[in-house]
């Protein structure tokens, strides 16, 4: 009996999902390869090609060597994945592409690993093998080592290829993540949101072969490049704006602390009022960042993106809209009040000529202050709408986190 026939009979344990977009030249020997993997472990499975408007023949190609269709009309290979993992009957499933640049007849280290209860078992073809002109040097030397570097350093993800397109999972654990991106950013977001969510990801030695197409890959090198960063940089608020906003609101009140009292002489240079300004420009750049760092949470968390973490669940229960509102009021009223000061040593002088640099170390701190309580009074309201929860059914909008 068939691996095919044994599937209709019994629950599957494996779908080999392959992503198809105009693959006519090299679908049928992938196909062959993982129905041929099937047959010779035993494992009880389907191949299932997910296709993206194919007008190459590929369906007809998929029907002919045994493959199930599901047809996905969002383009994007994300979206193309996306429509396969819903359509999957195995347990588990294995992706790949249909290029053949991974043998699917040599799927049993990724199936192993699943067995011992593995959420996502990622390949690494820099732990494999790399055949010569299979990978660009520009993607093997700069740009995977990168963009996989980042992933590390950001989210503390175990993985040392974030991109290899051979990777199998648990299809209820992958399921339940709600996986959103539709382009090629998707297997970022895979490993990222799995690392997030505390899944169990492992990695086994991959070979990655020279594909078999002679037409241009679908993937371009620098803008897919870009969607990756992209997306690493907006499911990384504490990298895109917690870290920069503190270390440019630390050096604005290093500057302004050290030229405050007076003018600074290191050697023959001289540091003024120029200098304050900069550290004011710092500072207010510094708190922008800050705010933009916990909108952008809270919004990600609300929507699900992000998990909260401990510490901004801390942040947040003490920080309510009324002390944010009472802190940027304070701000806003203490920077007046010095602004008040500077137009009565001003009136002293009969509102005629100062001294310059004196009175920029009042006006200077006193703008910079006022400034900074508005931005505080303003976020606090826009962390409260983000707060508003909708309620379902009656159209009306009630509080609540």
């Amino acid at each position: 009996m068939s691996s095919r026939e044994v599937a209709d009979q019994h629950d599957l344990e494996l779908t080999i999902l392959m992503p198809c977009l105009n693959e006519a030249e090299t679908l049928a020997v992938c196909i062959d390869k993982a129905r041929s993997y099937l047959d010779s472990s035993g494992v009880r499975g389907e191949v299932l090609v997910a296709d993206n408007g194919s007008t190459d023949g590929s369906q007809d190609i998929a029907r002919r060597h045994g493959a199930q269709i599901v047809a996905v009309k969002e383009r994007g290979y994300g979206a193309a994945l996306q429509g396969g993992i819903r359509a999957a009957r195995g347990r588990y499933v294995i992706m790949g592409d249909a290029d053949d640049s991974y043998d699917f007849s040599r799927l049993s280290g990724f199936v192993e690993k699943l067995r011992e209860g593995f959420d996502l078992v990622m390949g690494n073809r820099f732990a494999g093998d790399i055949a010569p002109g299979a990978m660009p040097a520009l993607h093997r030397y700069l740009g995977n080592p990168v963009l996989s570097g980042l992933g590390r350093l950001f989210f503390g993800s175990p993985i040392g290829d974030f991109h290899c397109g051979l990777r199998g999972f648990r299809k209820d654990s992958i399921d339940a993540l709600g996986l959103r991106t539709t382009g090629m950013e998707f297997a970022s977001e895979m490993v990222v949101r799995s690392t997030l969510a505390a899944k169990r990801i492992v990695e086994v030695p991959t070979t990655l072969s020279k594909d078999g197409r002679s037409r241009r890959p679908h993937l371009r090198s620098w803008r897919d490049g870009w969607r990756h960063l992209r997306f690493l940089l907006m499911y990384a608020p504490r990298w895109l704006f917690l870290y920069p906003g503190l270390s440019l609101m630390l050096l604005g009140f290093l500057a302004m602390a050290v030229v405050l009292p007076g003018p600074l002489r290191v050697g023959s240079v001289i540091f003024d009022v120029h200098t304050l300004l900069v550290g004011t420009a710092a500072i207010l750049i510094g708190s922008e960042i800050l705010l933009f760092f916990i909108l952008a949470k809270q919004y990600a968390i609300k929507a699900g993106l992000l998990p909260e973490g401990p510490n901004f669940r801390f942040f947040r229960r003490v920080t309510t809209l009324e002390k944010a509102v009472f802190v940027g009021a304070a701000l806003c009223v203490t920077g007046l009040a010095g602004l008040a000061w500077a137009v009565v040593q001003w009136g002293l002088a009969e509102f005629g000529k100062l001294d310059y640099s004196h009175m920029m170390r009042i006006v200077v701190p006193s703008v910079t202050l006022l400034a900074l309580g508005v931005q505080v009074v303003m976020a606090a309201f826009v962390s409260g709408i983000l707060d508003l929860k909708v309620a379902v059914g009656n159209g009306l909008a009630t509080e609540g986190t």
